[in-house]
């Protein structure tokens, strides 16, 4: 179909259902009379329009809304099935999926162990999960409009294959992202993890109105997510936020340990290191978060000499963190950092207060530190949040070009 000419009708209308479509998309349900005051529609033109949205099967009714005594006013909705989307996170343990419609409500969820049987490449893996998710969803792999990936790992552009992922079976394949799209006949991104975490939070969570951001990771790995003037930065070859090896004074970095070793910040101040100094400190778990736990519950407790070792030992955790940190803060200046992953998690408010004094105190820099507030999988949330807005714009500019 040819593209509409300027100054036409058909462009009228393509710009009018474009207006329309995305105040459904931000602001869910709505009359007729809210649609023509959120778009500057005139009542009859945004009456038109719904009509000719719903015959395109672009919008459904959604019920009645009662108003003024004796009178009523139907509701329209975006159609959810108008594109369906699977978001997964990966890891070397399992594959988490779910499917959901374009509105973004989750139709359908399957997990995946992995790597499972020996040899079982990315593609395998992925079209199993997808498809135990669409089966949840009661849909077909067929149906889905995009899938989304999000994994311990950076896609680098120039190469595209997918690095920092050694860890993670079966991964390592030319074109991973070509190969993927072939496997499952269907779009497909790849996105590091902590990078969609931070989106979710941007959305969603701790960092919602914020555009200059830094989100840490602190688990049993660190990584660190760059949000600058509202977007991701990602770095020439995808590997921008992989704080891990930062070299870091005090500690081994690439040249004595390895290039992929334990080294620079992930030494200092990653989950091995930090389960070195709560043990020594007398607190320990099977993990790190564990751990953690352990020692914040001990700090507000009755016994004062398990309180004091518990204030030693956040205290320590506080330095290695905030030194990590503080190069980050100099460097990019953000209105906040956010804390997240396991380990920081279980630090609580506890530990994120003691980690913004040290850091306070190391650079000119003074960002407020905030706890995450994505609630459930934030990788999964951040995944399926990439997914349905490219889905989201791609329905938009088609409505300027039909």
């Amino acid at each position: 179909m040819s593209a509409v000419q300027p100054g036409t009708p058909s462009l009228m209308r393509a710009i009018n259902d474009r207006a329309a479509l995305r105040a459904l998309f931000q602001h869910g349900p709505i009359t007729r009379p809210e649609l023509s005051g959120l778009t500057g529609l005139s009542k009859p033109t945004a009456s038109q329009l719904l009509g000719r949205l719903k015959d395109a099967g672009l919008v459904i009714l959604d019920g009645r809304r009662e108003g003024l005594p004796g009178r009523t006013a139907e509701t329209y909705r975006i159609n959810p099935r108008l594109a369906l989307i699977c978001a997964l996170d990966v890891t070397g343990a399992r594959i988490e999926a779910v499917v959901s419609g374009i509105t973004g409500d989750v139709m359908g969820e399957f997990l995946l162990p992995t790597p499972g049987r020996a040899g079982a490449d990315a593609v395998s893996r992925v079209r199993a999960a997808v498809a135990g998710a669409c089966a949840a969803a009661g849909i077909s792999p067929d149906e889905l409009s995009r899938v989304t990936i999000g994994i311990r790992g950076a896609i680098d552009p120039g190469t595209r294959r997918l690095w920092y992922a050694a860890h993670i079976r079966g991964w390592q394949i030319p074109d991973v992202i070509g190969a993927l799209e072939n496997g499952l006949g269907v779009t497909v991104e790849v996105e590091n993890d902590v990078n969609l975490v931070a989106l979710a939070e941007h959305v969603h969570g701790a960092a919602r109105g914020h555009q200059d951001f830094v989100l840490l990771w602190g688990g049993r790995g660190l990584g660190v997510a760059l949000m600058l003037g509202g977007r991701l930065h990602r770095g020439a070859t995808g590997g921008a936020g992989e704080v891990g090896y930062m070299p870091m004074p005090g500690v081994p970095t690439a040249r004595e340990a390895g290039r992929y070793a334990i080294h620079g910040l992930q030494a200092l101040a990653g989950g091995r290191a930090l389960h070195s100094v709560l043990r020594s400190h007398g607190f320990r778990g099977t993990t790190t978060g564990q751990a953690m736990s352990t020692a914040v519950r001990a700090r507000t407790g009755g016994d004062p000499a398990a309180a004091a070792r518990a204030a030693s030992a956040l205290q320590e955790v506080a330095v290695r963190v905030a030194t990590g940190l503080a190069a980050i803060t100099a460097l990019i200046d953000p209105e906040v950092v956010v804390l997240t992953g396991e380990v920081l998690l279980a630090g609580g408010d506890e530990l994120r207060g003691l980690i913004e004094t040290e850091l306070h105190a190391m650079t000119i820099p003074q960002p407020r530190l905030r706890m995450s507030a994505v609630e459930g999988n934030p990788v999964l949330a951040g995944a399926l949040e990439h997914a349905l807005s490219a889905t989201r714009n791609e329905l938009l500019d088609s409505a300027l070009t039909h």
